[in-house]
């Protein structure tokens, strides 16, 4: 029969059939997001490798538009409140190059993923240097010495002392000693 008609609805109830259908209950995760927090985490660490990152981009990862907007949707981490959790921050800068096509095509030559790794490297080597840098009170800058006046210029300077000179052997020739103070005593060999 029709239901437009005045009849009865004759379609069957999803729920008699479908033991895990609720209509009226919103998903409730067990437990209550930390799992996909774990894993959403390891990941994007993950991304802190330039390695992992010429893999993706070898097996076709950056292909997908679904993988693509993945990585826009984890541009969450960049918030104070998940930025916390995150040891590699690496990771993040990485992350927001990944958003631009031309830098996910490029990372999948192995020279340009050789190119990121060194940069990191010296970027690690340094780091400490360059924050320090930026981080410590720099000295004040000494004032100039006034200029002199009148009297100070008509005064005469007072003399400077000199070394006494060392007076100079004659008849030996000076020898500069090019060796370090102990010798080379590798390539040194005693024959008889």
């Amino acid at each position: 029969m029709d239901p437009k008609q005045g009849g009865a609805d004759l379609s069957p109830d999803p729920s008699l059939y479908d033991p895990f259908h609720h209509p009226k209950e919103a998903y409730k995760d067990p437990d209550d997001g930390r799992q996909r927090f774990l894993l959403e985490l390891e990941f994007i660490q993950c991304l802190a490798n330039p390695t992992y990152i010429h893999y993706l981009a070898q097996n076709r990862y950056f292909d997908d538009e679904a993988f693509i907007g993945y990585l826009k949707y984890l541009q969450y981490w960049q918030r104070p409140e998940y930025v916390k959790f995150i040891m590699y921050p690496h990771c993040l800068f990485f992350l927001e190059l990944l958003q631009n096509a031309n830098f996910r095509n490029a990372m999948a030559h192995p020279q340009n993923k050789e190119l990121a790794h060194r940069q990191q490297f010296y970027f690690w080597k340094n780091y400490r240097n360059n924050r320090l840098k930026h981080i410590l009170p720099r000295p004040l800058p000494e004032a100039a010495p006034p200029p002199p006046t009148s009297e100070a210029a008509a005064a005469p300077a007072p003399a400077q002392t000199m070394p006494p000179a060392v007076p100079a052997v004659s008849g030996l020739p000076k020898v500069e000693n090019t060796r370090g103070s102990g010798g080379d005593r590798r390539k040194r060999k005693h024959g008889n």
